[in-house]
């Protein structure tokens, strides 16, 4: 079963890991008053479909103008046109076909200064049946085409069930990321988030695409595709 990314975001939330500012809009005018709410002057207006690649999908319908799914506003007004665009439009991207996905819901998010950005997932090792940690210093792309064209920029960190994830599991994602000091310390402690998200939700996918580092030095998710077991589905509803 999947969830949206603003309900995979407040999941990640619930259990102490750092993520933007945000609120679901079903309207315009809930995009509207989602910026009035955020405050700040720079707003991420995000589509929310079950697929990735929602930034660089396109719209079918002419009137959802040429930008993608995911669009940077300036000004409220922006914010409510982007919606309107989007909302009842059918966004294509790499992952969903050609027939494409209708968009019912937006997510409008607190926009973030971005210093770096990385790819951070977490999944069942099917061969291990332990929960691995996927991590890559190529954030914000697609990461089947790094895995096929540069697979020595991927790191997979196995946890063992008994302890949890150790200091020598966090250092190596931190290694991976090219992260040290603080910030490998702030690594950590999401890991060690992340894990028990991932384990006390029934989770079987948990992507961070991208993971990013603000230029205030602090490690967000900026996004969440999260998938639950379907066995556990029941239990979130």
């Amino acid at each position: 079963m999947n969830i949206h990314e603003y309900q995979g975001k407040a999941v990640l939330k619930s259990f102490g890991a750092p993520v933007p500012r945000g609120f679901p809009a079903f309207t315009a005018e809930e995009a509207v008053d989602a910026a009035a709410r955020l405050g700040g002057t720079v707003w991420a207006v995000k589509s929310q479909i079950h697929a990735g690649g929602r930034g660089k999908g396109k719209f079918k319908e002419a009137a959802a103008g040429e930008k993608g799914g995911v669009r940077i506003a300036f000004k409220p007004e922006d914010v409510g046109l982007y919606a309107q665009q989007m909302l009842g439009a059918t966004l294509v991207t790499l992952q969903t076909g050609e027939a494409g996905r209708v968009v019912k819901r937006i997510y409008i998010e607190e926009g973030m200064k971005i210093a770096k950005e990385f790819y951070l997932s977490a999944l069942v090792d099917r061969e291990t049946g332990r929960v691995a940690f996927v991590a890559s210093e190529a954030g914000g792309m697609n990461i089947e085409e790094v895995a096929h064209d540069t697979p020595e920029k991927i790191t997979t960190v196995a946890v063992d069930p008994a302890t949890g994830p150790t200091a020598a599991d966090a250092a190596k994602v931190s290694a991976a990321l090219g992260l040290s000091g603080d910030l490998a310390a702030q690594c950590a402690d999401l890991v060690s988030k992340l894990y028990t998200a991932f384990v006390k939700s029934d989770m079987s996918m948990l992507e961070i695409n991208p993971l990013i580092v603000t230029e205030d030095n602090k490690l967000v998710c900026a996004d969440a595709k999260v998938s639950f077991d379907s066995n556990a589905a029941f239990r979130h509803p």
